[in-house]
């Protein structure tokens, strides 16, 4: 399966859970800058944020607990954290992507390990088709 590259931007995460699928509003920090500031300096976040690519995190300078979930490159759930501020997080050899939001809400979503969980980008407008000559 060839490799996603992802642009920093907005996006959806969508769970399936057993009462349905679950649509949550996605940041997408692609960018080694994007990635690097993450939550930092703000008080809350609307949905969730995807770092990719990524493997471990910290909440040094964070104003507010976060749930972490780590993904593999098929977007399967490996761990799912709740981090204080202030700390330093493991690193997951097999992660590739980590969401993050609010404390909480991975267990509302249904976000735990081994679920499968489908993140996509907004999609830009498609470029109009090209006439055949």
């Amino acid at each position: 399966m060839p490799m996603r590259t992802w642009r920093d931007g907005d996006g959806t995460l969508t769970v399936g859970t057993d009462s349905g699928t679950r649509e949550v509003p996605l940041r997408i920090a692609a960018s080694y800058r994007a990635r690097t500031k993450g939550l930092l300096g703000r008080d809350g976040v609307e949905g969730a944020m995807m770092l990719t690519p990524c493997g471990s995190v910290h909440t040094f300078r964070m104003r507010f607990a976060i749930d972490v979930a780590y993904l593999d490159r098929k977007f399967t759930v490996l761990a799912v954290r709740t981090m204080k501020p202030g700390r330093l997080g493991l690193p997951r050899l097999r992660a590739r992507h980590v969401v993050e939001a609010e404390a909480g809400a991975m267990e509302r979503w249904g976000v735990r390990p081994g679920v499968r969980v489908e993140l996509r980008a907004a999609s830009a407008t498609a470029p109009e088709p090209l006439d055949s000559p």
